[in-house]
């Protein structure tokens, strides 16, 4: 009899915690909509800052320009 109340205990707070679990979820997605068409975070007027200039041809990841890495040197 005590091992079916303790079964029935447990499978309550299992339930419990996934129901809040779910309640959160729910809410945070609730949160994140409500931001994405909050038009208070959104500026029309903000000037579009310019991407730098792209290389001619590809770098390796890690290689420093030729004109970066000389300036360095005579610094």
């Amino acid at each position: 009899m005590l091992s079916t109340i303790t079964a029935a205990e447990t499978q309550f707070r299992h339930e419990y915690e996934t129901r809040q679990r779910e309640i959160n979820l729910l809410a945070s997605i609730r949160e994140r909509r409500a931001a994405e068409t909050d038009p208070v975070g959104f500026s029309p007027n903000r000037e579009a800052t310019a991407r730098p200039a792209r290389s001619a041809r590809a770098r390796p990841i890690g290689i420093t320009p030729v004109a970066a890495s000389t300036a360095a040197c005579a610094a």
